[in-house]
């Protein structure tokens, strides 16, 4: 017997009736009028779908799944409100298809094997093909996704699954190989705003009876960020606010009262978005935590895509920390993988992580100047052909042509650097980077002479009241120069490191 974790839709004629308490998961009851307002706005066919163009080609696997053309088995990926439990009661009324659902937070392995043993003796007896609907895939051990793989393997089942985490990370591998993966998107602002608008004239919503002024609508798009269950939800509340108001029309003041959310004067296409952006980076820079952390705020409550926010945290990473803080690259893309493999709300603990490490850090914009530097003399034309010795020698006839002669592995230098030309002939000498004293740069600052020097060959400095400090070469024959002299001065300029890494060489 099926636990009250199951619901069927579409059992054949004659079959006995669902067992006594059973309830449907996620709203697969019969829609009532007291039903939400989400609920009773699902799309009646494939066709009223919104925001998902990339699968609803003809012929694609979102067709053929609801069409029951072709008895695959789908794995849906995509965040809340982007459609994945309206796909799946498509899939449960388009056809006469035995449909299970199966919530993952309530259902285990016992409950599995009793809908995977019922299709299997329909099945022999010629009965309808069954459908199994879980929810909440992700949540499901590693034991309870085995137990679907020889039944989805031989298609005893086709199983619907829906998940919100990257199935990659959260399904076992044997089980996502046996299965087709639909990735849904977010629904962009017009797909929220279009369906916002149907539901307000639509009879199975608020029938016409109230208007949505244009500043509640945009402030219900922007709290939905791609959501439209959200949307459609705060949509309810605040008819429900203006109803017990005995207004005709919802305006703005309305809605912020209904959902408790100011609405934030954020436009992600207008000046806002860019005012409010650019103020963001310019607090991390001025090393300004909690302006930066107020920033993150406002774009996360007015909606802004998290993937935006996370992508200038990794360029800030680079632009305007760089070396001053090598880790700050890694926790800036360490937050951007975990907006994608934790999503919203969750993910702004990892932003706001990286903002406050970003906003505290030592700042150097070496490498922005480094490579803008390099890129301005590349456009300019400077340059010239690469040196001989660094040319691919790896393939026939190449060392005839003179590629690799002369070049020098540094690690058979007990430095680990040697003297050699890297740079085209006009551009030797030429210095792109120059690191500031700031944070870990200092120490690149103190080392990077003393490569410079080694690399071009070029003898220390010397001032006429220094004692120059003479430091052996290496072997005869090792194609070094016998002896290095630096002067004590260098030594001083460098700071104690620089000495004792002179002395070492």
């Amino acid at each position: 017997m099926e636990s009250d974790a199951l619901f069927s839709l579409g059992e054949p004629a004659g079959a006995p009736p669902a067992p006594a308490g059973s309830v449907g998961v996620d709203s697969f009851t019969a829609v009532g009028e007291d039903s939400p307002l989400p609920v009773r706005m699902r799309p009646r066919s494939i066709d009223e779908l919104v925001g998902q163009d990339h699968l609803l080609a003809p012929g694609a696997p979102l067709r053929q799944l609801v069409s029951a053309s072709a008895p695959m088995s789908v794995i849906l990926w995509g965040p809340p409100g982007s459609g994945k439990t309206t796909i799946a009661h498509l899939v449960a009324r388009a056809t006469d298809r035995r449909f299970v659902a199966m919530s993952a937070l309530t259902a285990g392995v016992k409950d599995v094997r009793a809908v995977i043993e019922t299709a299997r003796r329909q099945r022999r007896s010629g009965g309808p093909q069954t459908v199994l609907f879980i929810d909440e895939v992700h949540r499901f051990s590693k034991t309870q996704q085995d137990s679907l793989l020889a039944a989805v393997e031989d298609r005893t089942v086709t199983l619907l699954a829906a998940t919100t985490e990257n199935p990659y990370f959260s399904v076992i591998s044997p089980l996502l190989s046996r299965c087709v993966l639909l990735t849904l998107q977010p629904l962009d602002d017009a797909a929220v705003r279009d369906l916002l608008r149907r539901a307000v004239t639509d009879e199975r919503g608020l029938g016409g009876a109230l208007k949505l002024e244009t500043e509640a609508e945009d402030h219900l798009v922007r709290l939905a960020a791609g959501d439209v269950r959200k949307a459609l939800t705060a949509l309810e509340a605040a008819a429900a606010s203006a109803t017990a108001l005995g207004a005709e029309r919802i305006d703005l003041a309305t809605a912020e009262q209904a959902v408790d959310v100011a609405a934030v004067r954020y436009d992600r296409a207008g000046d806002a978005h860019y005012d409010v952006t650019s103020a963001f980076i310019k607090s991390m820079r001025g090393s300004d935590v909690d302006a930066a952390l107020h920033w993150l705020a406002r774009m996360l409550v007015a909606g802004e895509d998290a993937r935006f926010i996370a992508r200038r945290l990794v360029i800030f990473a680079s632009e305007d920390v760089g070396m001053a803080d090598p880790t700050a690259l890694s926790v800036a893309t360490a937050a951007a993988h975990a907006v994608e493999f934790v999503g919203l709300p969750e993910a702004q603990l990892n932003l706001a992580q990286a903002v406050i490490h970003l906003a505290t850090a030592p700042k150097s914009n070496s490498a922005t100047a480094a490579i803008g530097a390099a890129i301005t003399d590349v456009r300019a034309g400077r340059g010239g052909p690469v040196p001989r010795g660094l040319r691919d020698a790896h393939y026939s006839g190449a060392k005839g042509l003179g590629h690799g002669t002369g070049y020098r592995t540094p690690h058979k230098d007990q430095r680990g650097v040697v003297t050699q030309q890297y740079a085209p002939d006009d551009l030797v000498g030429t210095d792109y980077y120059r690191p500031s004293q700031h944070g870990a740069e200092r120490a690149v600052a103190t080392r990077l002479p003393l490569l410079r020097r080694i690399v071009r060959g070029l003898p220390a400095p010397v001032t006429p009241a220094e004692t120059p400090v003479t430091v052996t070469g290496g072997p005869a024959g090792d194609g070094r120069r016998p002896a290095d002299t630096v002067g004590a001065g260098a030594a001083r300029e460098g700071g104690s490191d620089a000495a004792e890494e002179e002395q070492q060489q």
